[in-house]
């Protein structure tokens, strides 16, 4: 038996083994590569905007302050005694003169007497020794004494005219009886307080300005001063402070109030409006405004080529329909609903708010 035929299974199993080997190679080697799975592009957001024109707005500096009188004055006696009548009342309005209160006389009247008296009898010694200095009679030295003694009696007249003049208390300015400190039957000294006056027209509205705003306020400028009941005024500025408070680094600023029928009351507080610049700003509700990556406060537009554009904002001022912002564009597409989804630099599906107000 020859060598092929004892090795014949042996090759054949080789053979067949090769050829399984050939085969699976060939599959691996020309078999197509497998499809890669196609990434499909998301449709772009669809947000809500409105058209936004920009409009000039006035910036104001909102202060709380409370209303002083225009002048209050505490009157206060010049002379003692007894006071013997009060024909003011709590709350009468008076002129300057008016009569406040009347101290009794005692007994300045026997002291006028006296001093009219001793004038008259120092004027007729003075006389006398002038005739007699005249003819020789007498010294000029006298002369001179007597001239002394006349102008002492002189003077004491005065004073005790000017006492019984005390005894009227007045009033210095035209005002309100706010207070009595005084009644009659009361005795006085010199200095006491006897009633307070205050002038309520025009009043002073005086409120406390951040030394980072003082520099806007101009004196002559006018202002809106907003009471507690919401009644509105005009007010004009009077008087800025030359230096700030130490404690809370404000400046005094009072503004003058008119009340010509005196029917506001000193002590009120208000709401004072003043008026610091014009600046062109957009209209937009609160809900619109959202933080950046850097804090900064602003609203989400969308520019020519429909992509979201973050803007910061400065705020202007508030009302009842929004608030007045400034950095935006004149003319802008502000995003109304959509942009809490969207990111500055997106492209977006835009979709007209017909909701939204309009600027």
């Amino acid at each position: 038996m020859s060598l092929l035929e004892r090795h014949r299974s042996s090759v054949i199993i080789t053979g067949v083994a090769l050829l399984l080997g050939l085969w699976v190679l060939s599959g691996a080697l020309f078999r197509e590569p497998p499809e890669e799975p196609r990434q499909q592009t998301p449709e772009p957001m669809t947000v809500a905007v409105h058209f936004s024109q920009a409009e000039p707005v006035e910036r104001v500096l909102t202060l709380q302050g409370e209303v002083e009188a225009d002048q209050r004055v505490v009157v206060r006696a010049e002379t003692s005694g007894r006071i013997s009548e009060v024909p003011v009342a709590l709350g009468q309005e008076v002129d300057v003169g008016t009569i406040l209160a009347h101290i009794n006389m005692d007994d300045r009247e026997a002291r006028l007497r006296r001093a009219q008296a001793n004038v008259r009898g120092r004027e007729t010694d003075h006389q006398g020794a002038q005739r007699l200095a005249r003819e020789g009679m007498q010294a000029q030295l006298r002369v001179e004494t007597t001239l002394a003694e006349l102008e002492a009696a002189r003077a004491d007249l005065e004073a005790i005219q000017l006492d019984i003049r005390h005894t009227r208390i007045q009033a210095p300015i035209a005002g309100v009886v706010n207070h009595r400190y005084a009644d009659v039957g009361d005795v006085l000294s010199r200095g006491d307080p006897v009633a307070e006056l205050l002038q309520n027209d025009p009043l002073r509205a005086v409120v406390q300005v951040p030394q980072h705003s003082v520099h806007r306020v101009r004196p002559g400028g006018t202002a809106r001063i907003t009471l507690m009941d919401g009644e509105r005024r005009d007010a004009e500025v009077s008087y800025i402070s030359a230096r700030a408070e130490t404690a809370t680094r404000t400046f005094r600023v009072e503004l003058t109030l008119p009340n010509p029928d005196r029917a506001l009351p000193a002590g009120i507080s208000v709401q004072v409006q003043i008026p610091v610049e014009q600046v062109m700003a957009h209209r937009v509700s609160p809900a619109l405004a959202a933080l950046d990556d850097q804090g900064r406060l602003g609203v989400k537009a969308v520019d020519e080529d429909d992509r979201v554009v973050f803007h910061p904002v400065a705020l202007v001022r508030a009302d009842s329909q929004g608030v007045w912002v400034s950095g935006l564009p004149a003319k802008a597409r502000i995003i109304t609903i959509g942009h809490g989804f969207v990111n500055a630099g997106e492209t977006v599906r835009v979709a007209d708010d017909q909701s939204a107000p309009r600027s």
